[in-house]
């Protein structure tokens, strides 16, 4: 679990525009879609299920409902496992583990947790910032879009995303600089759904083990001695 916190910059965190980049003109109309269909909204929920997969590990398979709310702050509520919560207010990454009773806590542009990617949607979406490249390809009436990450230090080396004719995104698959793939289906999508503040806001329960970025760092470092 610390691994796949370990891998999340999609929510408003790849940086700088690369003056290089030169947008693909055939998916101008389809990209500015998305972004219209989204940058309208305040805020968005959806159910989701999330599939995560990793060299000689078995596949991990996980659903519930994301909250998402301007700017960038997001809270993915797991039905199962039961109880586990992946939040950020904009600053912050906290992963709660009820099996482990441990509380994962790092800064959102220092996370390589792979969800991270998905923060940028309810930023100010625009994908010639958020990436370098993009190629395309269709899946019946829907468009797979393939994009390449500006920065080379993300946790990530592309992101896939199916959209549909109507701009929605209907899923949504990153591959880590480790080749593991983090797939995500996203169903039941409310824009400006009610969406209180309090819900990126997380008190532990009692007896829980508080993990910080630079103490995960030192343990990782001290096990490689």
């Amino acid at each position: 679990m610390g691994k796949l916190l370990r891998l999340l910059p999609v929510l408003g965190l790849i940086p700088g525009l690369s003056a290089l980049a030169a947008p693909d003109i055939r998916l101008d109309p389809l990209l500015h879609a998305v972004e219209t269909h989204y940058n309208r909204a305040q805020s968005l929920k959806l159910d989701f299920s999330e599939t995560y997969s990793v060299s000689r590990r078995p596949q991990q398979v996980e659903r519930g409902t994301l909250f998402l709310r301007k700017p960038g702050k997001m809270r993915w509520d797991y039905a199962a496992p039961a109880g586990k919560v992946v939040l950020s207010d904009g600053k912050y990454v906290l992963l709660y583990t009820p099996g482990s009773k441990r509380l994962e806590k790092s800064r959102l542009k220092e996370s390589e947790d792979l969800r991270a990617p998905l923060a940028f949607l309810l930023g100010k979406l625009n994908f010639w910032k958020e990436f370098r490249s993009f190629s395309s390809r269709s899946e019946g009436d829907s468009t797979w879009v393939t994009a390449t990450p500006n920065s080379d230090q993300a946790a990530y080396s592309q992101v896939d995303f199916l959209i549909a004719p109507d701009a929605v995104i209907h899923r949504v698959r990153i591959t880590g600089q480790d080749r593991s793939i983090l797939e995500l289906t996203f169903t039941n999508e409310q824009l400006n759904a009610p969406v209180a503040p309090s819900m990126f806001a997380f008190t532990p329960p009692p007896g829980t083990e508080i993990v910080e970025e630079k103490e995960r760092t030192d343990t990782k470092h001290e096990a490689e001695r």
